[in-house]
């Protein structure tokens, strides 16, 4: 029991932190871009090279 009273402000706590994590990514335009980065993988800039 004494173990139960640790674990679940632990984990309620835990949770918060990756929500608020998730929230600050979100305001800091990490998600702006969504298909730049599938895209620039597909897009080859060079040339082909010669041998």
């Amino acid at each position: 029991m004494n173990g139960l009273a640790l674990l679940i402000p632990l984990a309620l706590f835990m949770g918060l932190a990756g929500l608020a994590a998730f929230f600050w990514a979100l305001r800091r335009g990490q998600f702006d871009d969504l298909e730049g980065a599938a895209n620039r993988i597909l897009i080859d800039e060079e040339g082909p090279k010669e041998r």
